[in-house]
């Protein structure tokens, strides 16, 4: 679980989270992409657009995995699973 200071309130992660784990993981994380047909882009649309969970939570408020589809330029999980069908190398 992420700590709510490194989270953006509109999905992924802040500045400062990715500084975070820059420093303690080493990983180079990038900010989403959120639109054309970046490999990043296409990577990440399969991934999550196959993902398990709701889009909304129990009082209707948006999921950590609905913002973070939002924040890379989807609406749905089925949008994002239809781009990257639609993009990937064969």
């Amino acid at each position: 679980m992420v700590k709510k200071a490194f989270q953006n309130k509109k999905g992924g992660l802040n500045q400062k989270g990715r500084n975070f784990f820059k420093r303690t993981e080493g990983s180079n994380l990038q900010r989403p992409i959120n639109k054309g047909t970046n490999p990043r882009r296409i990577s990440f649309a399969a991934r999550f657009g196959n993902n398990p969970g709701p889009m909304l939570d129990s009082k209707g408020r948006p999921t950590r995995l609905n913002l973070a589809l939002r924040k890379w330029g989807f609406s749905s999980k089925q949008q994002a699973k239809t781009f990257a069908n639609k993009h990937k190398k064969t």
